[in-house]
This record gives C-alpha cells, sequence and structure tokens, in this order.
C-alpha cells in the first residue's frame, strides 16, 4: 500500500471541518446526570483458579449508560496492599474484554488496570460478556448507524457513558490512586479515550492510538473501509438523511472532545492507515487542548500503528505522568 492521504507535512497543519454542535456541553452534561441517577453499584469479585501467579484478576460489573450491567476486568500485580495509579482501557471494534489473561501488561509495570467490555461487541475479534438492552431504528450492519438518526439514540452515547463510568469504577476500588488515573485504547479504544478525556475534568494522562471516531466529516469520504464505510453504505439507502445523520455524528467526534481535553496525551497514527487514516487522527491531534502532547507516526502501517512499538513507549511515557 502507498500513501493516500496528505503528506506528514500538510497533516501538522490540518484542522478538521467537523463544526460542533451550539449545545454540545449541554447534551453531554445531561447525559452525564441522567447516568448518575443510577447507583454505580461496582462490583469486584476475585477470580481463582486462573493459572496466573503474577496477578489478581477480578471480574468486575459496574452500572453504566440507564443503569445497564456493564462487565470488566480489574488485573493488580499479585500481593497488592496499597494504592496504585490505575490505567483504564477501552477495546477496539468488534471486541470485547477477552480472556484475563490477554490483559498482563500494566499490571506487569506495577500499575492497577481497569478493562471495560463494550456493549453489544465482543463477537468480531475478542470475546464480550455485556449486551446491550437498547434498541434502534434500522440500521446498516455493525455499530455506526444504530440510532444515527437523533444523538440521543445513537449507539455511542451509550459507550461513552459507560466509559465515564468505567472510569468511575475503576476509582472507586480501594487499591486504586484515584489522583493518578490513565485512559488508554486503541482504534475505538482510543476514540473512547478522547470522549472520556473530554468528558472527565482530572485524568493524570490519556494515549489514544490510532483513533477511530474522529472528524467525521473527513473520514466518511477519505476511505471506503469499514466502520467508517457503515454510514455510507446506510445512506446509500436512506437518500436524504445525511444531514440528519451529520448532525448526530457531530456530538460524538473526537475532534471536539479533544477540544475539552485537560490531561497530558500520547497520540499515535499510521501513514498508510485507511481504516483511522491519519488525517483525522491529526484533527483530533491538533485541536487537543493540553500543551502537554505529543504523537508518534509509523510510516509504513496500515491500521495495526505501532503495536509492540507503541506499547513500548508508553511504557516510558506514561509512568512520569502518574508519579505520586
Amino acid at each position: 500500500m502507498s500513501l493516500f492521504d496528505l503528506p506528514l507535512d500538510e497533516l501538522r497543519d490540518y484542522r478538521s471541518r467537523s463544526v460542533e454542535p451550539e449545545d454540545f456541553d449541554a447534551f453531554w452534561s445531561k447525559t452525564l446526570v441522567e447516568a448518575g441517577s443510577h447507583d454505580l453499584d461496582a462490583r469486584f469479585e476475585l477470580r481463582t483458579g486462573t493459572g496466573l501467579a503474577t496477578v489478581d484478576v477480578y471480574d468486575v460489573t459496574f452500572a453504566g449508560f440507564g443503569g445497564h450491567p456493564v462487565k470488566g476486568w480489574f488485573v493488580l500485580p499479585a500481593g497488592t496492599t496499597e494504592p496504585l495509579p490505575v490505567v483504564v482501557e477501552f477495546i477496539g471494534y468488534g471486541g470485547g474484554r477477552g480472556l484475563a489473561h490477554t490483559h498482563l501488561l500494566w499490571a506487569s509495570a506495577g500499575f492497577a488496570h481497569f478493562v471495560m467490555d463494550t456493549r453489544g461487541q465482543g463477537s468480531g475479534w475478542l470475546v464480550g460478556d455485556t449486551a446491550d438492552p437498547v434498541g434502534s431504528a434500522p440500521s446498516y450492519p455493525g455499530f455506526m448507524t444504530r440510532g444515527i438518526e437523533d444523538p440521543h439514540t445513537f449507539y455511542y452515547r451509550r459507550v461513552f457513558t459507560d466509559a465515564v463510568r468505567a472510569v468511575e469504577a475503576a476509582r472507586s476500588h480501594p487499591l486504586t490512586d484515584a489522583a493518578r488515573t490513565a485512559a488508554v485504547g486503541v482504534s475505538q479504544g482510543g476514540g473512547i479515550t478522547l470522549a472520556v478525556g473530554g468528558l472527565i475534568p482530572d485524568l493524570a494522562a490519556i494515549a489514544p492510538d490510532v483513533p477511530f471516531l474522529c472528524d467525521f466529516p473527513r473520514a466518511l469520504t477519505v476511505t471506503d473501509r469499514n466502520p467508517y464505510r457503515e454510514v455510507g453504505n446506510y445512506l446509500k439507502t436512506h437518500r436524504g438523511r445525511a444531514e440528519r445523520a451529520r448532525a448526530t455524528l457531530s456530538y460524538f467526534d473526537g475532534v471536539h472532545f479533544a477540544a475539552r481535553g485537560r490531561a497530558p496525551a500520547l497520540f499515535s497514527t499510521a501513514l498508510e492507515d485507511m481504516t483511522c487514516p491519519p488525517s483525522t487522527v491529526f484533527a483530533a491531534f491538533n485541536a487537543y487542548a493540553h500543551r502537554d502532547k505529543a504523537i508518534e507516526v509509523y510510516d509504513f502501517n496500515d491500521h495495526e500503528g505501532g503495536g509492540p512499538f507503541q506499547q513500548a513507549v508508553q511504557l516510558g511515557w506514561l509512568p512520569g505522568k502518574l508519579r505520586g
């Protein structure tokens, strides 16, 4: 594959044309207030017989959007007795929380690690355990068009709310230091990370890798890969509804959450990424409000991005942000 997007020097100056809704903050404030009317009811059940000697694993359930039960994993270095900084992780598109032994990195580095399951997903590559009990109007197969004609019914309103509640759940455990909380994620997980970074004012750091759900006006026209293409396929059938769909998506654009970012941030992008094109990632990075921000660029990679190389960068960067 060759480069298909803007040259790197233009990417560094690129700005999105996404128009922020006038009631963006009011919409999200009301959404989170409504979610807060439900008891968080975070439950941590120690898993035994995992075969894992270096970590303690907890099966987590908490109340997300609408009070719906959301699953997760909570992983600690074995024998932890004092509060640790906590890394909250969000999963890529189609995946769920998976099996506990697949989440060893952050606990191995000495952090508490909270992994949120993604409602309704977990059947594409990592298995999930959380249902999405909310129905929607007709939608194209996938998640991008579920409830797309109204921001109140759009699927990602529920997911982003779950994510905020996941941070609250992680912070509620006595072995986490709430003041030292980071959010991380790849692809969809990176987009969720940006949303959390814009909705929670006191995170210590965020690390969105090759983030999805950014700069919808460009993403929907510059790539024909799913998941963005799901929207195009929906509008191909539902002619004349593009304006309404774009209006809904503007409430969920990572560019607007980035403009509210109040924590140090480490982004990554790949210049041959046709799933989350680099211009859409730079749109969020360039809009990111906090001065302490950096972006790793992987010249010859597609959506796999930096993979383990980016994890190594994070392992060098994050401890300094979560230092007590």
